[in-house]
């Protein structure tokens, strides 16, 4: 993986982005990398992404913030499999039952058909390559959606 910086990294990223490494070489299982607003933290990761050599997932709280997340990892690694996995409901609205009115509402939704590709060919990279940074939410449903039962043949990872 190679990381095509806008700029040179500053002094106070690199102490972080070599803890950050260490951290994970040294099998911690959770590390948090805090920082003001504009203050390097992308840049910091994808430091640390470029100098691992592995396949990443990037989580993201929200939507929002993973489409933000994602623009900037295509920028500093645009030789690479920079992919996008969110929930694919523009809408979901669960069954309910309101007892007042003695009201049952059915389940609703309306799938984005664009970031239902965007999520398959996340998989789809994941599978064929070792240079892949998935950006993902972490309130996004993280599988495949499957058009049917499991069958014998289906492999599971």
């Amino acid at each position: 993986m190679y990381c095509i910086p806008p700029f040179a990294p500053p002094e106070t990223n690199r102490k972080p982005s070599a803890a950050w490494k260490r951290g994970l070489e040294d099998g911690l299982a959770h590390q948090t990398l805090l920082g003001v607003t504009g203050s390097g933290k992308t840049f910091t990761i994808a430091n640390v992404i470029a100098d691992l050599q592995r396949p990443t997932m990037v989580l993201a709280p929200n939507k929002t913030l993973a489409a933000q997340l994602y623009g900037e990892m295509k920028e500093f690694f645009p030789e690479n499999a920079v992919e996008y996995f969110v929930s694919y409901y523009d809408y979901y609205q669960p069954e309910a039952y309101v007892p007042s009115s003695d009201t049952f509402i059915e389940k609703d939704a309306s799938v984005n058909e664009h970031i239902e590709q965007m999520r398959l060919s996340a998989t789809k990279a994941l599978l064929e390559r070792r240079d892949v940074v998935v950006v993902a939410s972490s309130l996004g449903d993280l599988r495949p959606r499957r058009p049917g039962p499991v069958s014998e043949n289906d492999v599971c990872i």
